[in-house]
């Protein structure tokens, strides 16, 4: 049995012995303790954060997001759309739209501390002339009146090798067969941030099972991460880009009106999303017309207007086919033979193409529709009355007057149906508790 007073007495001989080496191992403990629950945080926060994106990109294509932490344009666009100052700190058109100058600020400087003069901005633009007047003077000389050249200009700058004026900086970049693969950006509190660059979706989604990446961006699914536990979901409706579905007007099946109007009533929209696109304006823009033809769900004027047999291959990505699918199956109740046809890049030759598209910061969209821009108007579309608005529209400066060409490029495109506009994409961020 155990003699409890003996226990007692030897535990008090031993701290008798020992009280001062006790005492300075507590206080020791004790400063430790504090010291750790005050730096630990501030260590957690100084972490590299690894990010995982999807998409092939050059450095001079990188993602805006990432671009914008590193340096700043002459301009910038705010909420509203409209243009501010930035690294400018005016400018003016002296001839309504063909010359523009820009004045820079005082005492502004790129991150190796140099100051930011005329002579150091780069701009890359293959189709204009650039002229340096004085040190703190840009003028730019277009070959035809661009109103929104100062919205183009709110594109970063950079010197050589990434060099920009923003609060992150480019450390290192790697490449693959001229590609970029990853990022490595730090800033002046020692954050880290390495962004990797996959070609799926379904890559990115691996790097991040693998823990190669702490979180991934711009997800158009969820699956299965929306199954996981301790995860993070943020979900964001994304009004910067539209899905649709885009026509080869040129196709002999495809080449007619009415055919493409009645496809447009085939599809049961609304059961797409709640986040509806009825034009390639986003809603957030100032020139959106929420008039337009709305082509709402109509099986019985469809199957009217569609000739007997018609057959359409539709070319989508792998991460739009459930959505393809469900437009086939619509289509196939009006009486439409569907194939769906899966790319790993957007073919050069195609029926229908159901594809996503990044909406510019300008209503501006004389480059994607207009007949002449024959390698960028993907619907192959031609209308003398749209080129014509689109060619009126870069070329007013009164904002009231664009609004109206806008309003009226928006409805009769809309009418004539080169693709049907479906909604606005749900993007998603995963990242670990």
């Amino acid at each position: 049995m155990l003699n409890w007073r003996y226990i007692f007495r030897l535990f008090q001989a031993f701290f008798s012995k020992f009280k001062l080496i006790i005492a300075i191992a507590t206080i020791a403990g004790v400063l430790i303790f504090v010291a750790i629950s005050l730096l630990l945080p501030a260590f957690l926060n100084n972490k590299t954060e690894r990010i995982g994106l999807t998409g092939r990109y050059i450095a001079q294509t990188l993602p805006l997001d990432i671009l914008s932490q590193v340096s700043d344009g002459l301009t910038k666009i705010n909420l509203n759309g409209d243009v501010e100052p930035n690294l400018a700190s005016s400018w003016q058109t002296p001839d309504k739209g063909k010359t523009w100058a820009f004045t820079l600020k005082d005492d502004i400087k790129w991150q190796d501390g140099t100051k930011i003069t005329s002579d150091t901005v780069n701009y890359q633009f293959s189709d204009l002339v650039t002229e340096k007047p004085d040190r703190k003077t840009l003028v730019f000389k277009l070959q035809n009146p661009h109103s929104p050249f100062p919205k183009v200009v709110s594109k970063p700058i950079f010197k050589k090798g990434l060099l920009g004026t923003g609060e992150w900086r480019v450390k290192k970049i790697k490449l693959s067969a001229g590609v970029v693969s990853s990022l490595l950006l730090t800033n002046s509190e020692k954050k880290q941030k390495i962004y990797k660059f996959y070609p799926t979706e379904e890559r990115t989604k691996l790097a991040f099972k693998l823990g190669w990446v702490d979180k991934v961006s711009d997800l158009y699914t969820s699956q299965p991460f929306d199954l996981w536990e301790k995860i993070h979901i943020d979900t964001t409706s994304n009004t910067g880009q539209y899905v649709a579905i885009f026509f080869n007007t040129q196709d002999a099946n495809l080449s007619d009106k009415t055919t493409r109007q009645a496809l447009a009533y085939g599809i049961d929209k609304n059961a797409l999303s709640d986040k509806r696109a009825i034009s390639p304006i986003s809603i957030d823009s100032w020139a959106y017309n929420p008039q337009v033809k709305l082509y709402s769900f109509d099986k019985e004027k469809a199957k009217k207007d569609i000739k007997e047999g018609l057959a359409i291959n539709l070319s989508t990505s792998a991460v739009l086919l459930p959505l393809a699918e469900k437009i086939s199956k619509n289509w196939e109740d009006i009486g439409i033979k569907v194939n769906i046809q899966v790319f790993s890049a957007i073919p050069s030759d195609y029926q229908a193409l159901l594809a996503i598209f990044d909406i510019p910061l300008d209503p501006d969209q004389y480059t994607f529709w207009h007949s002449t821009q024959t390698n960028t108007n993907v619907t192959k579309y031609s209308s003398p009355r749209i080129d014509k608005l689109l060619e009126d529209g870069r070329t007013e400066l009164n904002l009231e007057e664009r609004k109206k060409i806008y309003i009226d490029f928006q409805r009769f495109l809309v009418e004539d149906s080169p693709a049907i506009f479906l909604y606005y994409p749900t993007t998603y961020t995963i990242s670990r508790n």
